[in-house]
């Protein structure tokens, strides 16, 4: 049992997002980031498959052929993506919904904060925007959503977290903040 190790882990990771969230302007939200990972739904499993440098979801779908712990953490946190698939009445079928710009913005520090984690010392700026990239073509994700955050990343890793995290707090939040509609 690794409960120190998941515990340890998944709060440099918060206190990272709450970091990134406080530089890009939404330190409020930082502070309930990712809390349902100690609840016992995500908490135990992640104990039980903990894996040095992964997440512990990966271990659990290769066992049991899906992570229930990533069910309940997707479902409850408005920073995932996948949190934003609806039923299209029209379509008679489901799909994704463009994500309000401030959980956008939280996914964005979210993916950075794991990518520092996961890669440690070998992390660089370039690290997120790889990951997303690779991910690309399984990717289920409103077409606007991915383009906002592929901006965001391509931003870090072409001049980095200062310009990065200015732009986000001073440019595309207070735009999004005008609008309102895209805020909430």
């Amino acid at each position: 049992m690794h409960i120190w190790k998941h515990f340890s882990t998944i709060t440099r990771h918060r206190h990272k997002v709450i970091g990134h969230c406080f530089k890009a302007g939404i330190f409020w939200q930082g502070l309930g980031h990712d809390l349902s990972k100690y609840s016992p739904a995500e908490f135990i499993p992640g104990v039980k498959n903990y894996i040095d440098g992964k997440s512990p979801n990966e271990k659990e779908r290769e066992k049991e052929g899906f992570s229930r712990a990533w069910l309940h953490h997707q479902g409850r946190n408005r920073h995932h993506f996948e949190y934003w698939v609806d039923y299209n009445p029209r379509l008679n079928r489901k799909e994704p919904v463009q994500m309000p710009v401030k959980y956008l913005i939280e996914m964005f520090c979210d993916r950075v904060a794991a990518s520092k984690i996961y890669y440690g010392k070998d992390y660089d700026e370039v690290k997120p925007y790889e990951y997303f990239d690779k991910g690309r073509k399984r990717r289920w994700m409103h077409p606007e959503t991915s383009r906002q955050l592929e901006e965001l990343l391509v931003m870090l890793r072409d001049h980095g977290e200062k310009k990065t995290f200015s732009y986000i707090k001073n440019v595309l939040r207070v735009e999004a903040r005008k609008k309102k509609s895209c805020w909430k």
